[in-house]
């Protein structure tokens, strides 16, 4: 984040014209702008130009109304000496940004006529740009709402992360597998990333440390690293809705220092000529490489340290340019490490802070501790990250030394604090000695931040009772919540333009920026009008996925049946299994007795496995074989239908969530941290199938008891039936139903009669079981029983529908940003004035 000195920015407002021809709003003066870009920009005629062509024109055009608030937004930052929110994450998944921006600008009806004047079709335009995939879920999704919403409400802010040259995979099927096919995001490059190419730090890796002594006579520690690459900066503005404000995302990629060895090449050596920007660009090559193999590993770690000193080396940079004192740098920025990929900031900022600043060790842990925050993410042990103490002593073999040094201070505070508890201590550590040694991030990221929270009220009790119980004990005022949030700018006004113009024409437009004003949608939920309105903006919604549905799938589904939806990432934990077995259960119902009274239902399904993941891409193939099976059965298939939606990512979600009857938010509880595709389809009129566990109990609270359909075991009978010993076998030899289901499946009738294809996954079921899907099997096939005779009752289903929405107010990422800016970063809003734009011509 590069602030100009103050004299600077007042020379530049002395020189920098009111207006710019280049900035206004009205269609015409897009228009213009357009073909600014178009011609003079990219040496293209309207006629020769191809839909990328105009895609990026227009992409410019659009970069360039952005841009001119990012550098009044700097102006105002360095002007007002603003704190500054370092938003630090290995994922980002911010979705397409064209027609966001036009959003947040106000100009798309505008954008619209201007197109439209040129014989060009926006939404095509919409529809070619490449989706940045730089994340795999819903950590990364978190974190781009996040943006969207500190720039929202106006909080001086930047977030850190990596440019994977290859993100998330596009995921095809094929004869129901996945198959992962590279994302080549940036193949026609990228019109709304900026490269710094000065703005570069050099990343060592490996080698050694030497003790020295200063000229002040103090023993000083110099990292003599193996290897060094180098880490360049890529900016991408985020504009705020409506404000002034624009913050930006800072992306770093990874080049070698010296990318060409001439003496090699002129030797002949053509590889070794290029060996070092081949090794170094491998760092950013991609979104975290398969670690199920020692280099994957490394590879991992090495992309964790690149990105977090690249990172503090530009907020460093920042801070000493605006002359501030270093040990003040906790007073002048807030760092949160976005679950545990940025923890090795701790040491980092330690290494940084005595090792090149020559800051003493009490002063630097000061400053860490006070400048960095922890949220946690998650309540599976095996996703709580730890790594090999002689992988991370071979490639950052000082940061070793100073987690050692911090850990032995920390146990000191603890025997202290709880004397003669050597298990607490054991617990407590930062090296995990119990076999090979490990070094525990969670633990690291606690130790070395102010505040840790966890995501959703009930994430951050069971974080506090049992994942982190020990440091929860020790520093009680450290843990706190901030339940998680969705923006309803991406995910209403750009997924769901009808129901937008619904509420905005019932209640105002302000919702948009306060979502508790949603609550003013009660008074018109017994409204006869307002609910035929309501169940046409669904329909409208359905009719649109329906046609997506058969245009990728060749399946074709009725839009008058239920919508019944699980759209995630494909795990165990979440359960799209037991959807499954509730699927097969009304199949053989029907096969029975094709007269029984079941609604008809569309089951559709999206999410993606992680590629090394069995079991969640036989879920995958198992629904495909459901589908197969139901979909081409003459006695059922206008009653039912299963769909496999691929390629779950933001831009193929925009019409997903509003096309929702039924929300399936079905994990197994105390294993969800949060979940915030639950308040995304909420928030589009969906009703929640789901049981206690992460933001599901909130939203329960919220909407009410009666418009939420709960079943399943909680969080605490989970507990207990472990450690009952739990014997999966019972339910299914004392359940007639289920014991039909998993024998169908086990049969081969949906493989061809091949007995062995999903016989993992029955015996899973049968032998261990480890998310109780067959525990919660009975409660949850009653549940739906009271889905389907709600569903009968159109009145009744559209006021719940309508209360839904009405009670979401607490879910946007806003209200998420207010609480950390209130309880976590202590930082304060920065109006950033909002400059008139004069057109450079009339009409539009």
């Amino acid at each position: 984040m590069t602030f100009p000195r103050k004299r600077v920015v007042r020379q530049f407002r002395k020189r920098a014209p009111a207006t710019s021809v280049r900035t206004g709003s009205r269609a015409d003066d897009i228009k213009r702008s357009f073909l600014d870009n178009l011609f003079c920009g990219m040496g293209r005629l309207l006629q020769a130009a191809t839909l990328n062509d105009l895609y990026t024109a227009l992409a410019l055009t659009v970069r360039d109304r952005v841009l001119k608030q990012g550098v009044h937004t700097l102006e105002t930052y360095t002007e007002q000496d603003a704190r500054v929110v370092a938003y630090l994450s290995a994922e980002f998944l911010p979705g397409p940004h064209l027609a966001n921006n036009m959003l947040n600008l106000g100009i798309m009806d505008q954008a619209h006529r201007a197109m439209e004047s040129l014989g060009i079709d926006l939404n095509k335009l919409f529809e070619q740009e490449e989706e940045p995939g730089l994340g795999n879920g819903g950590l990364g999704r978190l974190a781009s709402c996040y943006l969207d919403s500190l720039a929202s409400v106006e909080i001086p802010a930047i977030g850190y992360g990596i440019r994977y040259e290859f993100g998330i995979f596009d995921q095809i099927i094929r004869d129901g597998w996945q198959v992962e096919v590279t994302d080549k995001w940036l193949r026609y490059g990228n019109p709304w990333e900026i490269m710094r190419p000065e703005l570069a730090f050099d990343v060592p890796f490996g080698g050694r440390t030497e003790q020295w002594t200063d000229e002040q006579g103090r023993q000083r520690v110099r990292w003599v690293p193996e290897t060094v690459v180098k880490g360049v900066a890529y900016d991408t503005p985020i504009l705020g809705y409506r404000v002034g404000t624009c913050n930006r995302l800072r992306l770093w990629k990874a080049e070698a220092v010296d990318s060409f060895d001439f003496d090699a090449f002129n030797h002949g050596d053509y590889y070794r000529a290029v060996e070092d920007k081949i090794v170094s660009e491998n760092i950013t090559k991609v979104l975290y490489p398969n670690d199920e193999h020692f280099e994957g590993k490394e590879l991992r770690l090495e992309q964790q340290f690149f990105f977090v000193t690249c990172s503090l080396q530009d907020m460093i940079r920042v801070h000493l340019r605006l002359k501030r004192p270093l040990d003040q740098f906790h007073k002048c920025w807030a760092a949160q490490l976005n679950d545990t990929h940025p923890a090795i900031a701790v040491p980092e900022m330690m290494r940084l802070l005595m090792d090149e600043h020559a800051m003493d060790w009490d002063t630097a842990w000061e400053v860490t501790q006070n400048t960095f925050a922890y949220t946690n993410h998650t309540l599976l042990p095996e996703a709580l990250e730890t790594w090999p103490v002689s992988l991370l002593g071979r490639l950052l073999p000082r940061h070793l030394e100073i987690i050692y040094g911090i850990n032995h201070r920390f146990l000191d505070q603890v025997r202290a604090r709880f004397p003669h508890d050597s298990q607490r201590v054991s617990r407590m550590s930062l090296i995990d000695e119990s076999g090979e040694k490990y070094v525990r991030m969670a633990n690291l990221a606690a130790v070395g931040s102010h505040h840790v929270n966890g995501v959703a009220e009930l994430h951050s009790e069971l974080l506090k009772q049992y994942v982190m119980r020990d440091f929860a004990e020790m520093w009680p005022r450290k843990f706190c919540n901030i339940t998680n949030g969705v923006t309803p700018r991406r995910f209403v006004a750009r997924s769901n333009p009808p129901l937008a113009q619904l509420l905005t024409g019932s209640i105002g437009e302000g919702w948009l920026t306060d979502l508790y004003k949603l609550r003013e949608l009660e008074s018109f939920v017994d409204s006869t009008g307002f609910q035929e309105q309501w169940r046409e903006v669904k329909h409208v919604a359905k009719q649109k996925l329906a046609g997506l549905i058969e245009k990728r799938t060749g399946v074709t589904v009725n839009p008058e049946s239920l919508f019944d939806i699980q759209a995630k990432r494909i795990h165990e934990y979440k359960r799209q299994h037991l959807n499954v077995l509730h699927i097969l259960t009304l199949y053989l119902r029907l096969q029975r007795d094709p007269q029984a009274d079941i609604p008809a239902r569309t089951f559709i399904f999206g999410g993606k496995a992680a590629p090394g993941y069995f079991l969640a891409k036989l879920i995958i193939k198992l629904i495909n074989s459901v589908a197969e099976k139901v979909n081409n059965d003459p006695v059922v298939s206008d009653r039912l239908k299963v769909v496999f939606f691929p390629d779950f990512n933001v831009q193929n979600a925009q019409p997903v969530y509003p096309a929702a009857d039924l929300s399936e938010q079905i994990s197994l509880a105390g294993k969800e941290a949060s979940g915030t595709g639950n308040m995304k389809f909420s928030l589009n009129g969906a009703l929640t199938i789901g049981t206690l566990d992460g933001a599901n109990v909130e939203i329960r609270e919220e909407v009410g008891e009666e418009n939420f359909f709960l079943f399943g075991l909680t969080a605490e009978q989970v507990r207990n039936e472990k450690e009952r010993g739990y014997h999966p076998r019972n339910h299914y030899e004392h359940n007639a139903e289920l014991r039909e289901v998993i024998d169908f499946i086990a049969s081969g009738a949906l493989a061809d009669g091949d007995k062995g294809l999903f016989r993992p996954f029955v015996d899973n079921l049968l032998i261990s079981d480890p998310f109780l899907v067959l525990a919660d099997y009975q409660a949850y096939v009653e549940c739906q029983e009271r889905v389907s005779t709600l569903w009968r009752e159109p009145r009744a289903w559209t006021r719940t529908s309508i209360l839904n929405v009405a009670r979401m107010g607490k879910f946007s990422s806003d209200r998420s940003i207010r609480d950390y800016c209130k309880d976590v970063w202590q930082v304060q809003p920065m109006h950033v004035k909002m400059e008139a734009i004069e057109p450079y011509s009339q009409g539009g």
